[in-house]
């Protein structure tokens, strides 16, 4: 008589997690445990997996770091001790929902059945404006949703990303981009969310609840300084004192692990004052670990771990990168297992690494595997992808949830003349970006970054163009259309064309900007770096030869940087500004253009007026931010952070604040009335910013503190209270530690940075007070009628 076995402990759902792990770390050999600390990206081998699809174009290259490295092992191979990650088994190259999912269980199926333990590995995906896969809906880049000044709004949008990745099978989102931008001609400006911390921080935070709750597992990326590297060159070094870190670059991530609970943390590919991200022991242990009480997983950004090497020349070879990385605390190398894997096994077995490490590293990645149900006994590949049937990756909800989010979105500059426009007669639609709806996506957005490689393939989803938008919303209008010219390159042939356009429209409506790309195929996107912030190619010389007709032309500008644009809005009939506003840009745009649409956007980045002579971003102190004389070149922005119109009007007035003395460890309140004083509902983002006019090192002009955005019909009025605890004010000091100084304190509110109505200030009393792990991240806002 036989007897049925009963499961290892490590498989029961009904024990907790750490016993669980702590039961099958005591199982596993050195290789089983090492095992899960790598992956394997087939897709990246010019598409070679187990589904047929198209050939890929060559020239175009997801991935091009790749041909150092070469292809890895097969599956089989690569899984004979277990695997801890499948890279991007949907995302490398055109596949149905049918075709992806049964690639997941094909590659599942192999990891299982090829190692002793038997575990499933973890599928990681990128999610940076939706879901990147064959036919998913795309919204607008991340440039765009801190645009919209709503965290509420990316929280439903990061919620329904998450919902579609789960039901295919997927475990992790490498999103969000927590990069605070310091320089605009950096190409993956469009990935990041703005310039100012606190802005990044709230928006971050509401995107990693949404995704999560829908058990996707977010990665906060890149940990840290990438976005401030000496001349905005994509894996420049970063010339940053550690101050200017933990002030303006750590925050985002701060408060997305201490508020929001991210799961992962991926880490930068550039050196901080000469130390790689992925080699900061103080960064990946000492400050996100034992100061923020992070718990999740590190994963490595793609080749960073060899890049130690290879680039930094922090190791004389991918086995001692592998080993500075370890030590340092990445857990996971992606995307493929190269500084891993039997490199370390040989070095721990040598002596050189404590075993310790290995066992640190895949504790936290095996928590993650129980977590997700990954261990228990029941789980099948199968059943992972179980929902997969009935899932709509471009459903009319997301297509809706995405058109919000774009209209939103949209900035208007200056109403100028012309806007909204009355219905003209004849409309000239001309510009690059007028009837090439791949302009209004980002660079990680499917139809950009993986389809230049297989022309001929369909997006996927319906993609209408601004033109197509324009002739539907206009539809009493006559529209004729010329391009003018290309996104980039020096060809002026269109131009008569696009002038003869304009001098036989009523007004005309000139669309210009970027196209996303990777690696110097695109003006906006990874590797795709600005010289200098003139809009690219030859669209500035369009533009003028439209402007010199005399006719009214309104210019929009479509991009995933704020270009510099000098004095357009004297010369321009309208001037708006749409960041990759998504699949649903076309008719956000054109409902802003005609009035149906009321404008709310507000800039998440200033727009500069020159093309060299903005050199940082409104987070400055005087020195850098005030034309005082001293320098030739005059700082002052074109259209400053936070501005942005509508087709009505608001007053902030009435500015009370609760205390004038409060002491350092004290709270005050803020309040002021807003009023829709114009002809039309509308939403206002009502903005609070601090300024610390003296203190031990030189602080910011102003600093966002407090935001909120406020829906009002017309006539209407709402208070809106900020309540202001005093560790909003901390920064860091000359000892390098964070503190709250007493003295006086001014506050500004209004409705950007450079529109402020309402001052006042408050005295903090009392002595030097620090201000570290447990000090409040948020400013909370209330909103009441204002007769209540």
């Amino acid at each position: 008589m036989t007897t049925e076995q009963a499961p290892p402990a490590w498989r029961d759902p009904k024990l907790p997690v750490p016993d669980r792990v702590d039961a099958l770390l005591l199982e596993m050999t050195l290789e089983e445990k090492v095992a899960q600390l790598g992956s394997r990206w087939l897709g990246k081998d010019k598409g070679a997996t187990g589904a047929a699809g198209p050939e890929p174009e060559e020239s175009h290259n997801v991935a091009p770091m790749e041909d150092e490295f070469g292809a890895g092992a097969a599956l089989e191979d690569a899984s004979r001790h277990g695997l801890g990650h499948l890279t991007r088994v949907y995302g490398s190259y055109p596949l149905t929902v049918a075709e992806g999912t049964a690639e997941v269980v094909r590659q599942q199926r192999i990891v299982m059945a090829s190692s002793r333990l038997g575990i499933p590995a973890l599928v990681h995906e990128e999610c940076l404006t939706g879901f990147t896969v064959h036919g998913a809906t795309v919204y607008p880049a991340a440039i765009a949703w801190g645009a919209t000044f709503d965290p509420e709004l990316i929280e439903r949008m990061a919620a329904a990303i998450g919902r579609d990745m789960a039901a295919l099978g997927v475990h992790q989102g490498l999103s969000p981009v927590l990069d605070v931008v310091r320089d605009y001609r950096w190409g993956r400006v469009e990935e990041a969310i703005g310039e100012d911390p606190y802005l990044v921080s709230r928006i971050a935070a509401a995107y990693v609840r949404g995704l999560q709750s829908a058990g996707v597992i977010a990665t906060l990326k890149h940990f840290a300084g990438y976005s401030a590297s000496r001349g905005a060159r994509n894996h420049g070094p970063v010339p940053m004192g550690r101050r200017e870190l933990l002030d303006v670059i750590l925050p985002p991530f701060e408060t997305a692990i201490v508020e929001a609970g991210a799961g992962s943390v991926m880490n930068s590919y550039a050196d901080v004052d000469g130390v790689p991200a992925g080699a900061d022991p103080w960064l990946l242990t000492d400050l996100l670990r034992d100061e923020w009480g992070f718990t999740g997983t590190v994963v490595s950004d793609y080749w960073s771990i060899p890049f130690l090497a290879s680039m930094h020349g922090m190791a004389a070879d991918v086995a001692g990168a592998g080993v500075r990385a370890l030590e340092a605390g990445i857990d996971v190398e992606l995307p493929d297992t190269i500084g891993y894997g039997e490199n370390l096994v040989a070095r721990v077995r040598s002596g050189e690494v404590p075993e310790e490490y290995v066992d640190r590293a895949a504790r936290r990645a095996l928590i993650q595997k129980a977590e997700l149900g990954l261990l228990d006994a029941d789980w099948t590949p199968e059943g992972s992808v179980a929902g997969s049937d009935t899932v709509d990756l471009d459903s009319p909800g997301n297509r809706d949830l995405a058109r919000e989010l774009a209209e939103r979105s949209i900035v208007l500059l200056d109403a100028g003349t012309a806007l909204p426009l009355a219905a003209p007669g004849r409309i000239a639609v001309v510009g690059p970006c007028a009837d090439d709806a791949r302009t209004f996506l980002g660079c990680y957005a499917f139809p950009n970054h993986v389809l230049p490689r297989y022309p001929g393939v369909d997006p996927g989803i319906a993609l209408p163009s601004a033109l197509e938008a324009l002739r539907l919303e206009f539809g009493d209008s006559e529209i004729v259309y010329a391009a003018g010219s290309a996104v980039d390159g020096r060809d002026r042939s269109g131009f008569a064309e696009a002038v003869a356009a304009a001098e036989s429209a009523d007004v005309t409506v000139a669309f210009v900007g970027d196209l996303a790309g990777l690696f110097g195929n695109g003006t906006s996107g990874e590797g795709c770096d600005a010289e200098d912030l003139r809009l690219p190619g030859v669209q500035a010389e369009l533009l003028d030869a439209l402007l010199a007709t005399g006719k009214p032309v309104v210019v929009v500008v479509v991009s995933g940087r704020p270009y510099a644009l000098g004095e357009l809005h004297e010369r321009a009939a309208g001037l708006v500004q749409a960041f990759m506003p998504g699949e649903e840009g076309g008719g956000a745009i054109a409902g802003v253009l005609s009035g149906r649409v009321q404008p709310s956007g507000k800039l998440p980045v200033q727009i500069p007026r020159h093309p060299g002579g903005q050199p940082g971003t409104y987070l400055q102190p005087r020195l850098g931010a005030v034309h005082t004389g001293v320098s030739n070149l005059d700082p002052t922005p074109l259209y400053a952070f936070g501005h942005g119109r509508s087709y009505t009007t608001f007053t902030v007035s009435d500015l009370r604040i609760s205390e004038t003395r409060v002491p350092v460890d004290g709270e005050f309140t803020v309040t002021v009335r807003l009023t829709n004083t114009g002809p039309r509902a509308g939403a206002e983002v009502v903005q609070l910013y601090l300024t610390d006019p003296v203190a031990e090192v030189t602080r910011p002009v102003h600093q966002l503190t407090g935001f909120h955005r406020v829906e009002l019909a017309a006539g209407a009025a709402a208070d809106v209270t900020f309540r202001v605890h005093t560790d909003r004010t901390a920064y860091t000091g000359r000892r390098m530690e964070r503190i709250v100084e007493p003295g006086e304190l001014r506050i500004q509110v209004g409705t950007s940075a450079a529109d402020l109505p309402c001052t006042a200030s408050v005295e903090l009393t009392g002595e030097v007070r620090p201000a570290g792990t447990g000090r409040r991240l948020v400013t909370p806002v209330e909103v009441r009628p204002a007769d209540s």
